[in-house]
């Protein structure tokens, strides 16, 4: 079976398969062994390659290696434990008015963890409503800081124990 084929259903190509592609072109333009009109040709024939069998056919007859491709490693999982870590410190945050530390930890250990990523999502909506407010209120809106620990302690609190907290009545911006 060929490698642009799997199950006969032809594979899309990515942009990281194209690259070695192009470099071989501009290798054989340089050595002479292609004539510019070619080298234009194949160029645009594998940038606008749609399968890995299209992309392998503007190189065949130059001894190219096939595109190697290497499978995406998923990153690694965070354990349960952890992740419930991470949550909670990202409703923790919201002790503070930053909205930076939910906003790192949704972007770092959330690619870890679904769970990890919705509840951070969460925390960073709930710290850009506040924020939205106190703009919105020319500062008056700033007195909901005052209580908004509250929200924030019950949300880590709910995290710790492994189970979803949706803030009520907040913006969800982020997703």
């Amino acid at each position: 079976m060929d490698d642009g084929e799997r199950g006969g259903v032809q594979l899309r190509v990515a942009d990281s398969e194209r690259d070695p592609v192009l470099e071989l072109l501009k290798e054989a333009y340089a050595e002479g062994r292609l004539e510019h009109d070619e080298f234009e040709m194949r160029m645009h024939l594998a940038m606008t390659a749609k399968t890995r069998g299209d992309l392998a056919a503007v190189t065949a007859d130059l001894n190219a290696p096939q595109p190697q491709t290497s499978p995406r490693q998923a990153p690694e999982r965070l354990p349960d434990e952890e992740a419930r870590l991470w949550a909670a410190a990202a409703h923790g945050t919201g002790l503070a008015p930053v909205i930076i530390p939910p906003l790192v930890i949704m972007l770092l250990a959330g690619r870890r963890s679904e769970y990890v990523r919705r509840q951070a999502a969460e925390a960073v909506n709930f710290q850009l409503t506040l924020f939205l407010v106190t703009l919105v209120t020319f500062g008056l809106g700033g007195i909901l800081y005052t209580v908004a620990w509250i929200p924030a302690v019950i949300g880590a609190v709910f995290a710790l124990g492994g189970r979803d907290f949706c803030y009520p009545w907040i913006l969800r911006l982020v997703k």
